[in-house]
């Protein structure tokens, strides 16, 4: 059975929530990626979407306009990793409690994750025309002035997903408890090929 996360999102939501669970998002999702995050945390500027509840998609989509209505196209996760140096401070301001992106985050965002409850999550890159045909509306538009990619598009999606969960409100991250583990194992194997080939000069 999906598991269905609605907006607004409270705290007794998600925390039962884990990394590597698949989950599907109900409500409203809103694009949020470079610009934004600077905007607010280091220039201070106010974001002009309250986001409390809410989750935001690391994307820049292609949107079409016609009679005067928006509609996506494809929109695809862009590489969170890149808002690592602010999304901490974002989580704390902004109240956000979903993020969805490509790619893992870092100790930063799972300190703010544990904090603040909040989760990341990855959805599967090279799907991003399945992911617009998610998208029920564009219900508004903010920031049209950066341009397409960063422009806060207000999506109304329905089953959003799927997300996996690699950041969860215990701050656990998939990605970096993965990367302890393949460490690993690829030390003991180059050991052991290294003693199978040290004839070699």
């Amino acid at each position: 059975m999906k598991k269905i996360i609605k907006t607004p999102i409270k705290n007794q939501d998600i925390v039962d929530i884990k990394i590597g669970d698949i989950i599907y998002l109900d409500g409203h999702l809103i694009t949020c990626r470079d610009v934004a995050h600077r905007r607010l945390i280091e220039l201070g500027i106010k974001l002009p979407v309250d986001l409390l509840g809410l989750a935001i998609f690391h994307a820049g989509p292609i949107v079409k306009q016609i009679d005067g209505h928006y509609s996506i196209v494809s929109i695809g996760p862009t590489t969170s990793m890149r808002m690592e140096k602010y999304e901490k401070e974002f989580i704390e301001q902004t109240g956000v409690k979903i993020i969805v992106g490509k790619g893992g985050m870092g100790d930063r965002t799972a300190q703010a994750c544990r904090e603040q409850k909040a989760l990341h999550c990855v959805f599967p890159a090279g799907c991003a025309v399945l992911a617009a045909t998610r998208i029920e509306e564009i219900e508004g538009t903010e920031w049209t002035e950066l341009g397409m990619p960063e422009t806060l598009w207000i999506c109304r999606v329905k089953e959003f997903g799927p997300l996996i969960v690699s950041i969860d409100t215990k701050g656990e991250n998939l990605f970096e408890n993965n990367k302890a583990i393949y460490n690993h194992r690829k030390d003991n194997l180059v050991k052991e090929i290294s003693e199978k080939v040290k004839f070699i000069k």
